[in-house]
C-alpha cells in the first residue's frame, strides 16, 4: 500500500506575496502537484495534505528566530495555493483525503502520521511539495528512520535555494535509498 504526502503547498510558500515564499519555483511545480494528486485520487490512495501550522503567540518555537511569520493558523497564509487548494476542495471530505496541521519541518514529529499510514499499512510514501531541503527531507529522513519506502516526485518537490534542492535530491537517493520519479 502507498500513500501521497503534500508538504507545505501553501499561500505563504507560494504566492509571489507570501510570508515566505519559494516564489517562482514552487510555481513551476504546480502542475505537476496536481496531477500526482488527481493520480493518487483516481488509485484511491490515501492523501494527507501536512501543512506547517503556526502560532503567532507561541514564543517558544524555533522558527520564531529563523523566519518571519508564515503559515499561522486560520489566515489566508496557511491555505493551499491555486489549483491544489481547489482540487483539496473538491476532494475533501472523501475519506482517504486528510488535513494533518504539523508544527516542526517533518511531517511526522509530533503528528499522528505514522499511526494513520500504518493502520492502513502503508508502507510506501510519495512526497511531494516544499521546501526539498527543509519540510520535505526532515520528512524524508523521518520515514526512513520509521522503515517505509520512499518515494520522491522529483518534478512536484521546490526550494529557496537551488544547491539545497539538488543536494536534498541527492541526499534522498544516495543516503535515504529514495526512489526518485
Amino acid at each position: 500500500m502507498k500513500a501521497l504526502i503534500s508538504i507545505d503547498y501553501t499561500y505563504d510558500f507560494i504566492a509571489e506575496d507570501g510570508a515566505l515564499t519559494v516564489g517562482l519555483a514552487g510555481q513551476a511545480i504546480e502542475s505537476a502537484m496536481i496531477r500526482t494528486t488527481e493520480s493518487f485520487i483516481r488509485q484511491n490512495n490515501f492523501i494527507v495534505f501536512a501543512i506547517d501550522a503556526h502560532d503567532s503567540n507561541d514564543r517558544y518555537h524555533p522558527e520564531n528566530t529563523l523566519f518571519p511569520p508564515h503559515n499561522i493558523v486560520g489566515t489566508k497564509g496557511q491555505t493551499l495555493f491555486g489549483g491544489l487548494k481547489k482540487l483539496y476542495e473538491k476532494h475533501q471530505s472523501h475519506p482517504n483525503i486528510k488535513w494533518l496541521n504539523k508544527r516542526y519541518y517533518s511531517a511526522f514529529c509530533g503528528t499522528e502520521l505514522d499511526l494513520r499510514l500504518r493502520e492502513r499499512r502503508i508502507t510506501e510514501i510519495h512526497l511531494i511539495g516544499v521546501c526539498t531541503d527543509i519540510c520535505v527531507l526532515h520528512t524524508a529522513i523521518d520515514a526512513y528512520n520509521l522503515g517505509y519506502k520512499i518515494v520522491i516526485h522529483k518534478n512536484a518537490v521546490a526550494s529557496f535555494d537551488q544547491n539545497g534542492h539538488q543536494w536534498a535530491l541527492n541526499h534522498f537517493e544516495k543516503t535515504l535509498g529514495a526512489t526518485l520519479v
